[in-house]
């Protein structure tokens, strides 16, 4: 978009209260989803994930250099194995949303996600920056990516996390083509929600995120530019707890967005294990993928009452604390 000589976007001032209603409306929030109750009369409703981005970073900026690419392996060869080996521990189930290159480099990572009661979706191809794309090329890649991950596990994923965290002006039309439930990309609320656009409701379930809830901004580095890791995982653990000490409080839902090339290191795997004993503590929480929040969240959107039980077909669900396996002493 041009800029005038502030910075700004040329002439939005100028702007007519049709032009900018026009822009606030085409994707807005809309009903806010939140059942009558949890299964298993839970209090809190915890919904874990993970971007298994591994080395479609630097792909997708043309990146090739070694060192650049072993950072994302790292994620595959070290991080993902830690954390599932630690959600196993905990009997915690997550979702991770995987761009289709990335499965494509480590399938079998990608089908131990579904053999071990977890969840896959869709995040992108190889990570493309969905916003600079014309609709034909966004929706080419969104359909071979969730086609990809299909052929690979034999499950179709039923999520999508936009690999930039937005929308472009066709990303909606795009979800809703190809038959998405729900979306985990937007920041309108803490807790879940229907997407409307344009005034009406689209029936697409959003479950959002934001950046606090996110490793990426407390932990990452770039050598050659000036995005330096300042955050110490103890003290990044204490914003985590706050947020789900908040939602537990007000019955609502915790969400985390998580990188396994970030939040696998050694040292920082202490604030994921410390979290989890923290969540432990607490009677009342129901632990769930993304397709089994937006799956309860849609009760809220029909008006119905959901069973004690529902949304818990994962075998690694646990509606209590008081379910989940002591903790290991040690983080793997």
């Amino acid at each position: 978009m041009p800029t005038d000589d502030s910075g700004l976007p040329a002439d939005s001032w100028r702007w007519t209260e049709q032009t900018w209603r026009a822009h606030t409306d085409a994707v807005r929030a809309g009903r806010r989803l939140i059942p009558d109750r949890w299964p298993g009369g839970a209090r809190v409703a915890v919904a874990l994930s993970f971007d298994s981005d591994h080395e479609t970073i630097p792909l997708r900026d043309g990146e090739t250099s070694p060192g650049r690419l072993a950072q994302g392996e790292y994620g595959a060869r070290v991080g993902a194995p830690r954390i599932l080996d630690l959600l196993a521990r905990y009997g915690v189930p997550a979702t991770f949303f995987m761009p289709a290159v990335s499965a494509l480099l480590h399938p079998e990572e990608a089908r131990a996600y579904t053999r071990d009661g977890h969840e896959l979706a869709v995040h992108g191809w190889i990570h493309e920056r969905n916003t600079l794309l014309g609709r034909a090329d966004e929706r080419e890649l969104t359909a071979r990516a969730l086609d990809t991950l299909d052929t690979l596990t034999g499950q179709r994923p039923v999520g999508i996390r936009t690999p930039s965290w937005d929308f472009s002006d066709s990303t909606l039309d795009i979800m809703l083509e190809l038959g998405f439930a729900y979306d985990s990309s937007l920041m309108a609320d803490d807790e879940p929600y229907e997407i409307v656009a344009d005034g009406r409701p689209t029936g697409l379930v959003e479950i959002p995120v934001d950046w606090i809830r996110d490793d990426a901004p407390y932990f990452t580095m770039d050598r050659y530019g000036s995005v330096r890791p300042h955050s110490r995982p103890r003290d990044v653990l204490e914003i985590w707890t706050d947020e789900f000490d908040a939602a537990y409080r007000e019955g609502g839902v915790f969400q985390l967005t998580l990188h396994p090339h970030v939040i696998g290191h050694r040292s920082r795997l202490v604030a994921l294990r410390g979290l989890l004993d923290h969540i432990a503590a607490h009677s009342g929480v129901w632990y769930a993928t993304h397709a089994q929040l937006a799956a309860m969240a849609r009760t809220a959107l029909n008006g119905e009452t959901a069973p004690p039980n529902s949304g818990t077909t994962s075998p690694n669900d646990r509606t209590t604390a008081s379910s989940v396996p002591d903790a290991p002493e040690q983080t793997p």
